[in-house]
């Protein structure tokens, strides 16, 4: 008789069974972690070397030993590395020209007591020393223009003082080449060829900062714009053939207006970031010494100080002044006033206007720029198409005038000082090969810009004008509009902008008129008080004069 066949015992359970095993897990898990967490991570300690072993002394001394060698390795490497960033900070803060390294502690003290006084005094007077500074130590003076303004970036005052000096270079180099059509750079190289020596260049705006690498991508990546540089090599080779001439080192300035690109022209020349650079305008401050090798020096310098003489679209382009100091609509107005309006039209894809105030009432509607209640905010469209204009991303250019006129302070004779020592074959041959490289807009997509001629500048210090204390005003009754802060550039050329402003259509007010009773609020309410208290005599309580 078989016997019958067992079955294993069936792992179904319920679900409430189930449950309450896994509830008991976690309390489980819980409670191990939470006395773990209390005893702490406990260290294995070294065993060390055990008594029984042969050579023990021997084996702790070379142990020992070892370790001093490591700790003396250490050492020697930090101060290595503190060395080294002395010699690169000398290197920034020093010039080229070897000096005593030792100063006497009167020296020191003088020195620190200078930066005191260049602290506290007008900073548009110490542009105007350091300007000097730069003017002063060079040999070859490159004075960066704008290539969408050229003429509009040059100072007479700056080039007259280079000139007469009569032992210096002036050079002008064309930067921002590819904002502007190949057929007007062309126009405006041929026509400063006959003043001066001309560079075209674009100077590159993504470098590595000092110091820091950079991670090697396998992938290749694709090319963006602003990372090539052109006309660098022109440049060097210019450099370089004038240092042979003189048989000794040179120190090249760098001078221009804000915003015209000097500091990345010197950081492309360099092939690093070494000066500060960035949108806003005014950045460099002093004078800074960068050696590109041992035997050209480049100095920094900071923007030239625009007159307040000039007409408002110079003052707006070239002052250094931030958007919220100068008034937005007005600067913005006074560039408006400028373009062809056509254009301006097509790249901003904003129907006709008839002046700047509707433009950028339409301009704020197309980017969706309102202010509370959905009206559309004027003043941050205007400063949005000042920042676009100041800034390196708009392409727009000026035809270079009809026919040539120097200035007065150039002639034949000048022209022929400042071209002799320099390869100037080689320097067209370079400059027309930038242009062929160079990826510049159409004719058709840029807008035409009327320039205001050449910028006067300010470089001595007696001819600043002294800034006036900023004046606050309150709202008055009857909702009148605040005052905006004029700055001491704009003060001077008040007359020209409101000119130009007074042309616009104001804007209707849509409110209703507040009723007389609604202004005497508080009066009502206080009456109403009086009127629930307990009535008093007139003598004991007069409302008029104790109210």
């Amino acid at each position: 008789m078989k016997r019958p066949k067992l079955k294993k015992a069936s792992k179904r359970m319920t679900c409430h069974k189930r449950y309450k095993i896994q509830k008991k897990v976690r309390e489980h898990h819980r409670k191990l972690r939470k006395e773990a967490k209390k005893r702490g991570h406990k260290r294995r300690k070294d065993p060390g070397v055990p008594n029984s072993a042969p050579f023990k002394e021997a084996l702790l001394r070379e142990a020992e030993l070892r370790k001093q060698q490591l700790e003396e390795l250490k050492q020697q490497q930090k101060l290595d590395r503190q060395k080294e960033k002395e010699k690169k900070r000398k290197l920034e803060i020093q010039p080229v020209d070897e000096q005593s390294n030792v100063e006497p502690e009167e020296e020191v003290g003088e020195r620190s007591s200078k930066k005191a006084k260049l602290s506290k005094q007008n900073p548009k007077k110490t542009h105007c020393q350091e300007l000097k500074k730069v003017i002063e130590a060079s040999d070859v003076v490159l004075e960066v223009l704008d290539a969408r303004d050229p003429l509009g970036c040059r100072c007479p005052q700056v080039e007259e003082a280079i000139v007469q000096s009569g032992l210096k270079k002036l050079v002008l180099v064309l930067n921002k080449s590819d904002l502007v059509p190949k057929e007007n750079l062309e126009n405006w190289l041929n026509y400063l060829n006959k003043e001066l020596p001309a560079v075209v260049f674009k100077a590159s705006t993504h470098l590595r900062d000092k110091g820091k690498m950079t991670k090697v991508r396998k992938k290749k990546a694709v090319p963006f714009k602003g990372k090539f540089c052109f006309g660098k090599e022109a440049l060097w080779k210019l450099l370089e053939g004038f240092q042979e001439t003189c048989g000794k080192a040179i120190q090249v300035g760098v001078i221009g207006f804000p915003n015209v690109g000097k500091s990345s022209i010197i950081n492309s020349l360099k092939q690093e970031r070494i000066c500060s650079v960035g949108v806003p305008m005014g950045l460099t401050r002093t004078m800074q010494v960068v050696p590109l090798d041992k035997q050209i020096t480049v100095l920094d310098s900071p923007g030239i100080i625009i007159s307040p003489q000039n007409s408002a679209a110079a003052l707006a382009l070239r002052s250094p002044a931030s958007i919220e100091v100068l008034k937005p609509v007005e600067a913005a107005s006074a560039i408006l006033s400028q373009a062809d309006k056509r254009q301006v039209v097509l790249k901003y894809n904003v129907p006709e206007y008839k002046n700047s105030l509707e433009f950028f009432t339409k301009f704020a509607q197309r980017r969706g720029l309102q202010q509370k209640g959905g009206s559309p905010n004027v003043e941050a469209a205007a400063k949005v198409l000042w920042s676009e204009w100041t800034g390196a991303s708009l392409g727009y250019y000026c035809r270079p005038p009809a026919s040539w006129t120097p200035p007065s302070y150039v002639n034949e004779s000048v022209t022929a000082n400042m071209k002799r020592g320099l390869n100037l074959e080689e320097l067209e041959k370079s400059n027309l090969c930038s242009i062929q490289v160079i990826r510049s807009p159409h004719l058709a997509n840029s807008i035409p810009f009327q320039s205001s001629g050449m910028t006067n500048g300010i470089i001595e210090e007696k001819d600043i004008p002294e800034e006036l204390p900023r004046q606050r005003t309150c709202k008055q009754k009857g909702g009148d509009d605040d005052n905006d802060i004029v700055s001491d550039q704009q003060s001077a050329d008040g007359e020209q902008a409101d000119a130009e402003i007074s042309d616009m259509v104001p804007i209707e007010e849509t409110r209703e008129p507040v009723p007389e009773e609604s202004t005497t609020g508080a009066a009502c309410a206080v009456s109403l008080v009086l009127d629930q208290m307990p009535k008093l005599d007139d003598d004991a309580y007069d409302f008029n004069t104790d109210f």
